[in-house]
């Protein structure tokens, strides 16, 4: 291997610039070509002017171990902050600690121990859980789907939610002190000062292999040679990309690994108004079954800010309104749920933001899920067939946090470990 071998990566999000990182720190020139005007991808965040702190327009937990993830943060001098408090639900106007599956808890467990062929989450819940006594039991977990894993629980795979739920994957939560933000500067200067250069503006259209070379070419006319590329792009964007033929199996493949969406939405008020019920004074997270169903707060900081969450299939019911319609969604959604006038909340109102992710036309949606048909699909698209071109990403870790940061940050590390064991 020689040292002006060209490794193109296609997107400078998180998995994008580990896989960069770890190219260049091994001596390979590496470009970045990224569509957007910024780093990060999928980690978006907002104006401190806006909200008092680095709040993020994408991702903004970790989730359970993430070793690779606390790694970084260990190199980058960053430091966390565990999310502790009480998470509350509310049903027929009735604030509760006590969620809909506690009360059958000890069966959805056993139920999940002795399962050994994959289905779906709606034919797992059929099949064991059928009876109208469990009918809280059956929505709650799929709200929990569609909202948590943006999954649709028709198709999404009971054996890799298992894999998450039993695991390490819920039982803690925690930010980066400076958002998911300071992680991307630390990346972008690292993969920076091992020379890679970084793109913007640049929307690969279409990728072409002729004599052991590829050509990436981007919408604006430019392109560029190089002898490998590897993708990062979230997977609906890979219909948007021209590819030799012999790639083509690979990205039918892609379409048997879920891809969900999610709509957020931050409120910024003058005060933390929810504080006047005293029992709400740990107010971590809000379940509900309002239009925007999920709500949480900055604690234990003490930020005046709500976040709103709305993920899975179901996002589509709201597709048709404009983001000051989805403020106004949200605002009546916590009305309803505190049993508070509308236009005591706007009164409030000090900044606002609602992202509905299917509308950014480099993402089109939020993150990756596992179908039933997912793990086979994993295995087509990172299938070592000799081929130049390489994909990457969320979609295609296969630990128990599919969907994530994390996920996104260890395959980058993986893909580009193996491209470096095939080239030496």
């Amino acid at each position: 291997m020689t040292q002006s071998e060209h490794i193109v990566v296609i997107g400078a999000g998180a998995a994008g610039l580990m896989a960069a990182r770890e190219l260049a720190a091994a001596g390979r020139r590496v470009t970045i070509l990224e569509a957007r005007e910024r780093c990060g991808g999928r980690i978006w965040p907002l104006p401190v002017s806006e909200f008092g702190y680095a709040a993020e327009g994408g991702a903004e937990f970790i989730h359970g171990e993430a070793p690779v993830t606390h790694a970084l943060l260990r190199e980058a001098r960053l430091s966390l902050q565990t999310i502790k408090g009480q998470r509350w639900t509310t049903e027929g106007g009735t604030l509760s600690r006590r969620a809909p599956e506690d009360a059958y808890g000890s069966e959805l467990h056993a139920a999940l121990q002795t399962l050994t062929q994959d289905m779906s989450v709606a034919e797992f819940l059929k099949r064991n859980f059928g009876g109208s006594k469990y009918d809280r039991l059956r929505q709650s977990i799929e709200r929990m789907v569609q909202g948590y894993d943006a999954a649709d629980p028709s198709r999404a795979s009971i054996l890799a939610l298992r894999e998450e739920w039993m695991g390490t994957g819920r039982s803690t939560q925690a930010r980066i002190v400076g958002g998911y933000g300071a992680l991307i500067d630390f990346l972008a200067a690292e993969c920076r000062s091992r020379g890679v250069v970084i793109q913007f503006g640049a929307v690969a259209s279409a990728i072409e292999t002729a004599a052991g070379k590829v050509m990436v070419r981007c919408a604006d006319g430019s392109s560029l040679a190089c002898s490998t590329v590897l993708l990062t792009v979230p997977l609906p964007l890979l219909q948007d990309i021209a590819f030799p033929p012999a790639e083509h199996e690979k990205i039918s493949a892609a379409a048997d690994i879920g891809f969900g969406n999610v709509i957020k939405l931050l409120l910024r008020f003058e005060t933390r108004w929810w504080l006047a019920r005293g029992e709400l004074a740990d107010l971590t997270f809000l379940l509900s079954q309002q239009a925007i169903p999920v709500w949480w707060t900055q604690h234990p900081a003490e930020s005046p800010v709500l976040t709103g969450w709305f993920g899975g299939p179901r996002t589509g019911a709201l597709a048709h309104l404009s983001e000051q319609d989805l403020i106004e969604t949200g605002l009546s959604s916590l009305a309803d749920v505190f049993g508070v006038p509308v236009a005591l909340l706007k009164a409030q109102l000090g900044a606002a933001r609602a992202i509905n992710w299917a509308y950014d036309p480099f993402a089109r949606g939020a993150y990756s899920w596992a179908t039933t048909a997912t793990r086979e699909a994993q295995s087509v698209l990172a299938r070592d067939d000799g081929s130049s071109i390489v994909f990457c990403g969320e979609a295609l870790y296969r630990g128990p946090d599919m969907g994530t940061v994390e996920a996104a940050l260890a395959n980058g590390q993986d893909t580009a470990r193996a491209i470096l064991r095939k080239t030496e």
